[in-house]
């Protein structure tokens, strides 16, 4: 009877050891935010399921083995923060948030999912019942991509609007079908005049893709496979407890960040896509421009304009007068020139003359009742 007492005891333990070591999640099963909220991958690095936005709750893939709690994806990102009473139900048809209007879904799956599965890669994965992937959140990249991940020919990432608030933001990183890896602006077209960072690989081959290997390299791919961009040499140590990632940042600039998962530390820059925080065209506003700080951006607006919104810099800044010279023509305006020494003006925002002297651009100006700068 003890032996027979000990077999039992010892297929209990295994049995348990097996459920918690298995990643796999059943059709059927449920997520809220207050209880049972994620599901993990099997080390428990990486979970799935809702974390704290704003006064609500938002779903996405976040580092949940580290100190420095860290989102690499986002669900219907700019969807308003669920409540507390929210449920996050696995059907065959995907992931939804069932509402009085029906389900609203964040994952929808190309075919009926069977079970989904929560990587150690970061990658969040539903299969049909033939272990077949039916979707998975590494296509569906949101401001971070992971190792093992691709940014195809044609998509983009798109920064978030600040580090708490993962909806999105004002730049965007686009994997040009051209074969050029180039970051705008959000809302601008995709000319070079709105560019800011380039690969300059275009015409080097078709369906280029942005590739991430796990030792920090990342690299451009054509269709045949050939290497036509190293953007990072990688070369980075590979050992278990190194995690990498590379985002764009809601400042506009991507960044390649490094963790070191055996001393507990904080995200180191190991690439940046430029090391003037100014570079971003975006950044601040119509009528403002970017100084540097004590190494911190700030948005300062011309002389005779202030601020539309203070806690937005990329809002711009207004007139603070009233110009209405050219209504009232016979009348007498005394005006003022103000240089702005060791400015640049990236944008196409103003219309420019190109005038021999300093003297030239003032009487210019003064004889123009629509000029301002």
């Amino acid at each position: 009877m003890a032996c027979m007492a000990c077999l039992l005891l010892a297929l209990a333990f295994v049995a348990v050891e097996a459920q918690q070591m298995q990643s796999n999640i059943s059709r059927g099963s449920s997520l809220t935010p207050t209880t049972n909220s994620t599901w993990q991958s099997r080390s428990g690095l990486y979970a799935f399921g809702f974390y704290r936005q704003g006064n609500g709750y938002a779903v996405g893939i976040f580092l949940a083995g580290i100190l420095e709690k860290t989102v690499v994806w986002t669900a219907n990102r700019d969807d308003p923060p669920v409540s507390n009473n929210a449920t996050l139900l696995f059907t065959g048809d995907g992931l939804a948030l069932p509402t009085a209007e029906g389900q609203n879904y964040l994952v929808k799956s190309s075919g009926s999912a069977s079970y989904a599965s929560m990587l150690d890669s970061g990658n969040f994965v539903l299969y049909n019942s033939g272990r077949e992937i039916v979707w998975q959140s590494f296509d569906h990249p949101t401001d971070t991509l992971l190792p093992g991940q691709r940014l195809l020919s044609g998509d983009e990432l798109f920064s978030a609007k600040s580090e708490a608030d993962h909806s999105t933001g004002i730049f965007r990183l686009k994997m040009q079908n051209d074969g050029n890896l180039v970051q705008y602006p959000v809302d601008s077209p995709d000319t070079s005049a709105y560019a800011f960072y380039a690969s300059v690989t275009d015409g080097k081959g078709e369906n280029v893709t942005l590739n991430f290997g796990a030792d920090g390299h990342l690299y451009l791919l054509n269709s045949t496979g050939s290497n036509i961009w190293n953007i990072t040499d990688g070369g980075l140590p590979t050992d278990e407890g190194k995690l990498y990632l590379m985002r764009i940042d809601a400042d506009g600039i991507f960044r390649l960040y490094s963790h070191d998962l055996k001393k507990n530390a904080t995200w180191s820059i190991e690439w940046v896509s430029s090391k003037d925080k100014c570079v971003p065209k975006g950044l601040c506003g119509l009528n403002s421009y970017c100084v540097l700080n004590d190494l911190k951006t700030e948005c300062r607006c011309l002389p005779g304009f202030e601020s539309v919104n203070q806690g937005n810099p990329a809002s711009g800044c207004e007139r603070n007068f009233v110009a209405d010279a050219c209504k009232n023509r016979d009348e007498n305006f005394t005006y003022t020139m103000e240089e702005l020494e060791s400015t640049t003006w990236q944008d196409i925002s103003y219309m420019s003359s190109r005038l021999s002297n300093k003297d030239d651009c003032i009487q210019g100006c003064l004889e123009d009742c629509t000029c301002e700068a």
